[in-house]
């Protein structure tokens, strides 16, 4: 009993915290999907799919407290996936990701 009690304890430290991901979308007429992502404790990211006939440009602004925002652009074509990805100096404790997309 006691070994598989001290087994239990060591696999504590391996679970995962998620952090929570806040996205305001600006979608213009573009028909798109956006998920939030974690990707490590200090990396996020934002998938884009767009679903729409024309291409779409997309900004993002990447916010996690008082560190500076971090911006990512992107062109998405129709039918096709994307990643926007960002590192932070320090471990996320809530990320809010503005993106701004239109027709291109």
């Amino acid at each position: 009993m006691k070994k598989l009690c001290l087994a239990l304890a060591a696999l504590l430290p391996l679970t995962a915290a998620a952090y929570p991901i806040e996205i305001e979308k600006q979608l213009n007429g573009a028909e798109l999907s956006a998920t939030g992502q974690q990707v490590d404790r200090n990396i996020g990211a934002v998938l884009l799919y767009n679903y729409g006939t024309t291409l779409a440009q997309c900004s993002a602004v990447f916010r996690n407290g008082p560190e500076a925002p971090r911006t990512r652009k992107v062109e998405v074509k129709a039918g096709e996936t994307t990643n926007l990805t960002v590192k932070f100096a320090r471990d996320i404790i809530k990320l809010r990701i503005d993106l701004t997309c239109g027709l291109k």
